[in-house]
Formats: structure tokens, sequence, C-alpha cells
């Protein structure tokens, strides 16, 4: 059956600049802080990643849609990015697995894209300016109409965004790693040699990606997922073996809640292992400060460095602040660098059994050098 004509729709930025193209998936007007991720795949999982909460994600690649969507690959329960902004959109995917069209999913879910925009001239803006806010409108047409809107929209900064996306109470897990996802390692058996032991892991979540879970119970673990605002009574009612923080969306730095519970779980000596929101929670919970990226890190291709080893990992990543490493208390080491800007990728306590990293070792989508991680966090619990 052909596809009617799409509508204009226009892209705004808050500097003035105003990108025309197509609109997709829903009518309307979506704002959010502007930012780009260059996975050539992978897109399904960017949409529901909890962390893209308030930004509108802008694919480097040039043609998105090709295979469609699907059920197994949604890291969460719904589209959490404000908007989507892609150079060539496939109206017609093929795949085996595809369930439906991108065009569909995003219109369903209530979420506003454009399309025939020069994605390459829009990241070029955003590497040299920096990420800022932004409004799409298949409405609103003028110009200097939009550039306002844009220019009136709240910034992410200071804003507590992990409100919107987590849940709203305790839960256990029990969804298997699906058969399309490489698991970090083979489950092991029988529990650490411990007749009966089943290492039970709290996860706060704070808009955790769904195959984080997957893994950890995949890996032998019992895992009882909280919400992002439990408290350390919380989680140690519940006596846990090992705690994991978390990737989440927007600036921990008005997380103060988060910040307390973990400062408190730290003097238990329980195991925590954090990935991207959880690093920088665990280093502002050790005194560290926050800084905020130009344009953040967000793409399946980052180099880090292990520093002990000299081990070069190609790790999939999405934020858009970091720990500042020259804030870190002697008692915190840096354990990871990203070779793209030298900046903290990974840190560990050196008297408490926690450590973290900046990137996303559950790969969903991106590569699977850093699973490892998994089984080095079950180990920490194994000797706990």
């Amino acid at each position: 059956m052909p596809h009617s004509s799409p509508k204009p729709a226009k892209l705004a930025l808050a500097d003035g600049t105003v990108f025309t193209g197509e609109h997709f998936g829903a009518i309307g007007e979506a704002f959010g802080e502007a930012v780009f991720n260059t996975s050539l795949t992978g897109y399904q999982e960017i949409l529901t990643d909890p962390s893209y909460a308030g930004q509108i994600v802008t694919m480097t690649y040039p043609e998105i849609g090709n295979y469609g969507v699907n059920a197994d690959d949604v890291e969460s329960k719904g589209i959490a990015a404000r908007g989507f902004v892609v150079r060539e959109l496939c109206r017609r995917p093929s795949n085996f697995r595809s369930e439906k069209g991108l065009n569909e999913y995003l219109a369903e879910a209530g979420v506003v894209g454009i399309s025939g925009v020069d994605t390459r001239a829009l990241v070029r803006k955003l590497r040299s300016a920096g990420a800022m806010t932004a409004v799409i409108s298949s409405e609103t047409l003028d110009d200097d109409a939009l550039v306002e809107k844009a220019c009136n929209s709240p910034e992410l900064v200071g804003q507590d965004l992990i409100r919107t996306v987590m849940p709203e109470s305790a839960a256990s897990w029990d969804e298997p790693l699906h058969k399309f996802a490489a698991p970090s390692a083979a489950p092991p058996s029988p529990n650490d040699g411990t007749p009966g032991r089943t290492p039970h892991v709290v996860a706060i979540d704070y808009g955790m990606k769904w195959n984080i879970p997957r893994h950890l119970s995949a890996m032998g673990c019992k895992v009882t997922v909280l919400p992002g605002t439990a408290t350390a009574a919380e989680v140690q009612a519940l006596k846990p073996d090992g705690v994991f923080l978390s990737n989440g969306p927007g600036d921990p730095r008005p997380l103060d809640y988060a910040v307390g519970t973990i400062r408190e779980l730290l003097n238990d000596d329980v195991p925590i292992f954090g990935i991207c929101l959880g690093q920088q929670l665990l280093g502002l919970a050790c005194g560290g400060e926050i800084e905020k990226l130009k344009f953040g890190h967000r793409g399946a291709n980052q180099p880090v460095l292990e520093k002990a080893t000299g081990r070069v990992e190609i790790t999939s990543q999405n934020h858009g602040f970091a720990l500042k490493e020259a804030t870190l208390p002697a008692d915190v080491e840096v354990t990871h660098v990203n070779l793209n800007d030298d900046t903290v990728s990974g840190i560990r306590h050196k008297t408490r059994p926690a450590f973290a990293v900046q990137y996303h070792p559950e790969a969903s989508a991106g590569p699977h050098d850093s699973g490892h991680l998994f089984a080095r966090f079950r180990e920490m619990m194994s000797k706990a």
C-alpha cells in the first residue's frame, strides 16, 4: 500500500539554527536537549534507554529504521527520548524479527520524529557549540517562533529526571537474558560451590536498562529492583550480597537522596557495582565533584583504557556528565579513562568493595568487550 506524503517539520536549536525536514512518528512538538549518538545499529535500544529522558536524539548513521522494531529489544517500559532526528527514515523495514516500522512505533508512543535533516551539519554544530535545548515541530513552522520556543525550553542541568523513569515500587526480576543477547559469562555452577546459596543483588533503579538485570540473572543471581529513591534502610532490610547502582538520565548533582543512600551503604562493606549514572553517584558519595561535558559521549565505539592492565575496550556509552578526577579523594582510584578525552571512565574504592564504570557493559546495543565486569562483581560477592 502506498505511503501518504510526509508533512513538513522543523528542528530549531536555541542558538538560532533551524533545520527543515519531514515529519514522522507522532504529530506535535517535542522539547529537549539536542544530543547525538554515533551507533550504527541499536536505535530501538537507544530510544527505550531511560538515560535519554529529556533529550532529542540525533543518529549520525544515515539510514535508520531498516530492520524495524520488535518486543525483544526494548530496554524499558517505553520510549524515553523526547524526540528523534534522522537523515533518512526507512519506511519499509525488512528483517525476520521486525514486528512494525519505526514510524508506527514512534506514532504509537506519541514521540515526534523528523527525517531528511542534514545530520552531519547538525552534529558538527553540536560538537562545536555543545548540547543545547531544541524543539521539533510538525505544527509550528515559523523559524523565529520555533527558535524562541527552543530558547524558552528548560535546560537539562539541575533537573531531577530519575523520578520520571524509575519504577514506582520494589519488584523481583525474573526475566532471563533473551536468546539474541550475548551473555557476559557462562552462568556459574553450582553457586560458587556453596550448596543452596544464590547471591542476592539489590539493583537500585535510577532508569535502568533491562539488559542489566538480565545479565545479573543469567549469572545465577537473585535480583530485587528498588526505585532510585530507596533509602539505605530499605536496601539493608533485604540483606543483599551486593548492591547494583544503575544508569539513568540527566544531572546527578540534584540527587542528594541517592548520594546519601550510597554513602551509608559504603559503610556496610557490601559489594557495590555502578554503571554510568551509578558511577557518578558513587563518586559524589565518596566526595568527588561532577562536570557537564560539552556534547557528551553517546555511541557504541568509545575506546576505554584499563590503567592497571593496559587493555583497551571498545564500549557503549551514553552520558553528558562525568566525574572530575582532580576532586576525587585519595581513597578512590581511577581505574579506566576514555581515550578520546581522558575523562574518568572507571573508579574503585581502595578500602571498600565498590567499583563503577562510565559505560555500558551490558552491550545493548553495543560491543561485548566489557561483559567480564559482571563476573567481577559476582566474584566480589562470593568473597564478601
